[in-house]
């Protein structure tokens, strides 16, 4: 049998300058959402990771997002010994080879915010790395094997 799971909804009133409004439908439009709501409540829900994220202990799940020059000396290989030695936040990676010896590798890791956090800023700040970002949702990865009790 399927149900819909449908969760409460509050309304909440919100006062912006005309300016700001316009620029809010214009987005709405634009990314194709439903709402004024809709886009507002996908704001505050990032708002929200942020801050836990900035919090520091809750587990979450997310990805490491890197550039790279892939033709700078010991880069790769810096960059698969700190994946080897955070195994227990690392889950998988792939990398695709981009044009003018760059390379995009995608990181997907789980675990402490503050810990994730660290691992993504030892990456970017490698001699090499072009531009990177970590992001993170709350939603965590059920485990593969179940630790021992």
């Amino acid at each position: 049998m399927n149900s819909i799971v449908r969760s409460v909804v509050s309304r909440i009133s919100v006062s912006l300058p005309e300016a700001l409004l316009r620029q809010l439908d214009h987005m709405v439009m634009e990314r194709g959402f439903e709402s004024r709501s809709q886009a507002i409540a996908e704001m505050i829900n990032q708002q929200l990771l942020e801050h836990k994220q900035e919090m520091g202990e809750d587990i979450m799940a997310g990805t490491i997002t890197l550039v790279y020059d892939h033709s700078t000396p010991g880069l790769q290989q810096q960059l698969a010994v700190l994946q080897h030695e955070h195994l227990s936040e690392v889950i998988s990676s792939l990398h695709i080879h981009l044009m003018h010896a760059h390379t995009m590798e995608v990181i997907l890791v789980q675990g402490p915010a503050a810990r994730l956090q660290q691992i993504a800023d030892r990456m970017l700040t490698c001699r090499g790395v072009i531009n990177g970002k970590l992001q993170l949702t709350t939603a965590i990865i059920p485990p593969v094997h179940p630790l021992p009790a």
